[in-house]
C-alpha cells in the first residue's frame, strides 16, 4: 500500500451541518412570514448536531432545555443574520477537512488515527470545543460569520491535532509508575501535557516557518507576537508554577486553579508551547519533536537540548528550563 493509501485509512473526518441547516430552514420560514410548526422544530432536535449537543451540555451539568432552544430560534437578530451564516455555512462546508486533518496528521506518531464528526453549529453561547473524545470524537464549531474559511480551517487542523494525539499518546496521569511517585511530581508532569496547544498550533500552521496567525484578523496576530515576545518571562512564570507544586505548595485543586490562568486567549501554554515545539523542531527534527511529546516527561530536557544547540548555532540567549523541573524526566 501506497503512501497515500496508508494516510487514507488513519483518516476519517466528516462535516455534518444538518442542525445548522435546519435551523436556517427555521429562519427562512420566519423571514417570511411563515409559522414554524412542531414538524419543523423536530427536524432540528432530531439532527445529530443537536442530540450530540445536548449530551455534551448534560456531561458538564449545564442546562440545555428544547424549549430554551425554541426561545432562541424566535429571536429577531437571529433572523437579520440569516444570509450572513448561509453564506459562512455553504464557505465552510466546501471546505476540504482531509486536508486538515492531514496536517495535523504530519506532526503525530504513524500509528496515530483521526477520526471525528465537525459540526457547524448554529447556538446560544458562541464556543467552540471538542467532546467524547475516547468513543466518538466530535468538534463542534460555533457558526461565525466573522470566521474565514482559512480561519475555519486552522482551528479545524488544531482541533483534530488533539483528537489524533488522543489515539497514539497516552495521557501522562495514566501510566503505571505515575501512580508510584510523590504527589508534587505526578501532578507536575500532568501539567506538561498543557504545552500540545503549542504543539497543535505549529500542526496546524504547517510547519515553524509559518506564522500561526497567518490568516487571523490583525489584532490577533499582533497580540501572539506581543505574546511569543514574553517567551522568556513567561517560561519562568510556568517554571515557578510548577516549582510550587514540587514543593507541595500546591495541592491538585490550587494548582488547576493557577494552571487555568496560563490558558487565557491563547496564553503561555499556547506561546510557550509553540516556541518550545519551534525550536525542537528546527535543531532536532520532527521526529524528535514527536516524541517528546508523546512522553512528555521526555519534553522539558529535549527542549533545553534544542535551546542548547539553538544558542550555540545563533549566539542567541533562548531562556531554558532549570534543573530542578528537568527533573522531571527522571
Amino acid at each position: 500500500m501506497g503512501v497515500a493509501g496508508q494516510v487514507d485509512r488513519r483518516l476519517d473526518v466528516k462535516i455534518k451541518a444538518e442542525q445548522a441547516r435546519a435551523v436556517l430552514a427555521i429562519l427562512d420560514k420566519r423571514a417570511a412570514g411563515k409559522r414554524v410548526t412542531e414538524a419543523d422544530l423536530r427536524e432540528v432536535f432530531a439532527t445529530e448536531g443537536y442530540r450530540r449537543l445536548k449530551e455534551r451540555e448534560a456531561s458538564l451539568g449545564r442546562a440545555f432545555e428544547d424549549d430554551a432552544f425554541r426561545d432562541f430560534l424566535s429571536s429577531n437578530e437571529l433572523i437579520g443574520r440569516r444570509e450572513e451564516l448561509r453564506r459562512t455555512l455553504r464557505s465552510w462546508e466546501t471546505l476540504d477537512a482531509r486536508a486538515a486533518a492531514q496536517r495535523s496528521l504530519a506532526y503525530l506518531p504513524e500509528q496515530a488515527v483521526i477520526r471525528a464528526s465537525i459540526y457547524p453549529v448554529i447556538k446560544p453561547r458562541d464556543n467552540s470545543f471538542v467532546f467524547d473524545l475516547k468513543n466518538d470524537p466530535a468538534i463542534f464549531l460555533y457558526l461565525d460569520p466573522a470566521i474565514t474559511p482559512e480561519q475555519f480551517e486552522n482551528t479545524l487542523a488544531h482541533e483534530l491535532h488533539h483528537v489524533g494525539f488522543g489515539t497514539a499518546c497516552p495521557a501522562p496521569e495514566t501510566t503505571a509508575d505515575l501512580e508510584k511517585m510523590p504527589e508534587g511530581k505526578r501532578i507536575a508532569i500532568g501539567w506538561l501535557s498543557a504545552f500540545g496547544e503549542g504543539l497543535a498550533m505549529l500542526a496546524a500552521a504547517g510547519g515553524p516557518e509559518v506564522h500561526p496567525h497567518l490568516h487571523s484578523k490583525a489584532e490577533d496576530r499582533t497580540r501572539w507576537d506581543r505574546d511569543v515576545a514574553n517567551f522568556d518571562r513567561d517560561l519562568r512564570l510556568i517554571e515557578a508554577f510548577l516549582g510550587e507544586i514540587l514543593d507541595g505548595k500546591l495541592d491538585e485543586t490550587a494548582a488547576r486553579q493557577r494552571g487555568f490562568e496560563f490558558f487565557g486567549v491563547q496564553g503561555p501554554w499556547y506561546t510557550v508551547g509553540w516556541r518550545m515545539s519551534a525550536t525542537i523542531e528546527k535543531e532536532l527534527g520532527r521526529k524528535r519533536l514527536i516524541e517528546a511529546f508523546c512522553d512528555t516527561r521526555s519534553l522539558i530536557g529535549t527542549y533545553n537540548e534544542a535551546a542548547l544547540k539553538h544558542n550555540s548555532r545563533t549566539g542567541d540567549d533562548l531562556a531554558s528550563w532549570s534543573e530542578k523541573v528537568a527533573e522531571l524526566a527522571n
